[in-house]
């Protein structure tokens, strides 16, 4: 019997094509597997060959290049005519300004044994300019900041980095506002700017000291031209944000009124964008600070030298006592510069009667600052800070008795998550990229680069590595990466719990956001203090250190993105049953996964800068080689190769994880 099939009648309906087998995608994180698998299994047939291993004494060819271009710059320093006429006149006109602002805050000058302005003056001064650009809580936090500075023993130390502050803002600023409102106006500046405020945000603090050195000599100079450098980008960038964030709109308003390009310049951009720019000032200070403390490797006063010969010797209550002061510095200068930003807003909000008699209120308050600058200048008792520093002697025994109580009673909880975050992952990890050969390390991050950013990001991850191999540091390297993954992997667990809890609740966002922005004002130095009274001079110390210096920006990002997530989309998931747990892991942070990506970039920015100043306290690694390159002068070329090592690990990972964020937000 056959069965006859009759054709179908066309129809002007589309016929069903018959089902099509869907092709089974490989997603990422598979790849990744097997480059990992891969690399597990060749690393235990090549265990422990061409690793590039370097003992702590021995050197490179390249390294001894650096040590005879440093002793033949040294040589002919006064002879040639790049040195007479050029650097050296940049380093006397630097030293000129620092000199000039410690003779009048900081340092005897002449035949006088005290400053121009003694302590009763700089803090008068100080409480006048807090009032004049915020308001008078912002004047009072000022004037109590600044005296517990004294009561600390710390007056001169403090003057010495304050001043050292200033100069370095003063010069950075002339340079970077101009520069800020020219990339603002210009397109095509601000793309050939754009690259190099992006490599010079991304280099850790310690990368600008060697190379500096080199033409500016250890000293003041140098740390002052190294603090510029590092404080500028900030101010720049915000800068040209702000121009480019006034209304198109009134700029035309203004040019169809017939002002001139000057005009609109200085009576319609700047006067808009001027809260963006304080606000890029205030950037400027804290990464200056933040850079005068770490200058105290290359002979810079202050704090920083006062933390770091205490981190040397394992002194805790006088780190913490210096630190201490480090931290209030940086509250004082951050609310003040904040509050400058905002005052005109909050004047217009406050109904406060006095704000009628504000005018007359500041030439009271600034003949009264005027008269306690003469009694300073004047009277030794106004000029010297009175006392003997009683509250840091008790700050220091205080930080030293808790020392001692934590390493007596909490040796064995500290001791024993030390020991399980050091055995169970970082050694492991360390082991798989030291003790693998240097190519199948390499071949395993370019694969990865490639995949997490594509070719582009696999093509600089080559560059980079390479580069490594030719440093000649590439098992400190490794070293310095396993701790940095390591940290990163920690701070991103705290990132994502505190994040999502954040941008789930506005009250939990609202409580933490200020202890966040509070942590992210003060300097790395300080973040080694608490942890080398816990853990002792070890690696994990600066791991720990890390992982607390980068989890805010993380935490705050990734709030941001989760907030950020639609509440339609949130309340369709909700509807539809889903409960807290699925919502956070099927919903909102799939839906996230740009700002995740992007907390992983600024994280692991944030650990490789934090890290690498762990070579103080016991990290060891590229940190103890660029510390060593200062402090021995047969070291000076390796230390000037890790950092310039530093440098490479940080633009391989910023460039894999910028083109892995575009990827994901594509």
């Amino acid at each position: 019997m056959t069965v006859v099939m009759e054709k179908p009648e066309k129809t002007g309906t589309v016929e069903e094509s018959p089902p099509v087998k869907a092709e089974r995608r490989i997603s990422r994180s598979m790849v990744i597997a097997a480059i990992l698998v891969v690399w597990l299994l060749l690393f235990a047939v090549l265990r422990g060959k061409q690793t590039l291993t370097l003992a702590a004494a021995d050197l490179t060819d390249l390294h001894r290049w650096f040590n005879d271009v440093n002793d033949s710059i040294g040589a002919n320093r006064n002879s040639n005519p790049l040195f007479l006429y050029f650097f050296n006149e940049i380093r006397l006109v630097i030293d000129s300004v620092v000199t000039f602002v410690q003779d009048l805050i900081s340092q005897p000058t002449g035949d006088r044994p005290v400053p121009q302005i003694g302590w009763l003056g700089v803090v008068g001064v100080v409480g006048f300019v807090s009032w004049a650009v915020g308001n008078w809580r912002v004047a009072l936090l000022a004037v109590a900041g600044f005296t517990f500075l004294g009561l600390q023993g710390l007056w001169q130390e403090s003057m010495d980095t304050l001043a050292l502050t200033l100069s370095a803002v003063f010069v950075a600023l002339l340079f970077a506002i101009p520069l800020g409102v020219w990339a603002g106006l210009s397109d095509r500046f601000n793309r050939i700017v754009t690259p190099f405020l992006d490599f010079m945000q991304t280099m850790p603090t310690f990368v600008y000291l060697a190379p500096l050195t080199l033409f500016f000599l250890i000293g003041p100079a140098s740390a002052n031209i190294a603090t510029m450098i590092y404080a500028a980008p900030p101010a720049i960038r915000i800068t040209a944000h702000a121009i480019r964030s006034v209304p198109h709109t009134t700029v035309e308003a203004a040019d169809s009124l017939g002002a001139t390009r000057r005009q609109s310049l200085t009576k319609v951009l700047l006067p808009m964008s001027k809260r963006t720019v304080v606000m890029g000032v205030n950037q400027t200070i804290m990464a200056a600070l933040a850079m005068v403390t770490i200058a105290a490797l290359i002979d810079a006063p202050g704090l920083g030298k006062t933390v770091l010969q205490a981190l040397q010797s394992l002194d805790v209550g006088t780190a913490f006592n210096a630190g201490l002061a480090i931290v209030v510095m940086a509250i004082v200068l951050d609310r003040v510069t904040t509050a400058a930003a905002g005052r005109e807003e909050a004047a217009r909000r406050s109904k406060n009667r006095f704000l009628a008699w504000r005018r007359q209120l500041l030439a009271a308050g600034a003949v009264v600052a005027a008269v306690l600058v003469y009694l300073s200048h004047t009277y030794v008792w106004a000029a010297e800070f009175p006392g003997e520093g009683g509250t840091g002697t008790a700050i220091r025994s205080g930080a030293d008795n808790v020392t001692t109580w934590a390493q007596d009673n909490l040796s064995g909880i500290t001791n024993a998550f030390r020991d399980a975050i050091t055995n169970g992952l970082l050694n492991p990890f360390q082991s798989l990229l030291t003790d693998s050969p240097w190519w199948l390390v390499g071949a395993a991050l370019i694969g990865i680069g490639v995949v997490l950013g594509g070719p582009r990001a696999g093509i600089t991850t080559a560059v980079c590595v390479g580069l490594l191999v030719g440093t000649g540091v590439w098992s400190d390297s490794m070293t310095t990466l396993a701790s940095t993954a390591v940290a990163t992997a920690l701070v991103m667990l705290l990132g994502i719990g505190f994040g999502v809890w954040m941008g789930r609740s506005a009250l939990v966002d609202r409580l933490l956001r200020p202890t966040l922005d509070a942590a992210q004002v003060m300097p790395p130095f300080v973040y080694l203090v608490p942890f080398l009274a816990l853990f002792g001079a070890t690696r994990f110390t600066a791991i720990v250190a890390a992982v607390v210096y980068a989890a805010p920006v993380a935490m705050k990002i990734v709030a941001d993105g989760v907030r950020n997530v639609p509440a339609t989309t949130v309340e369709a998931a909700t509807s539809a049953g889903c409960n807290t747990w699925q919502i956070i892991t099927k919903v909102q942070l799939p839906m996230a996964r740009s700002a995740l990506t992007l907390a992983t970039n600024q994280g692991l920015i944030y650990v490789l800068a934090m890290v690498v100043v762990g070579g103080l306290v016991g990290a060891g690694a590229l940190g103890y080689d660029v510390v060593a390159g200062f402090s021995q002068g047969q070291l000076y070329g390796k230390g000037l190769a890790a950092g310039l090592a530093i440098v490479l690990l940080g633009v391989m990972f910023d460039r894999i994880t910028q083109a892995a964020a575009r990827r994901t937000s594509a």
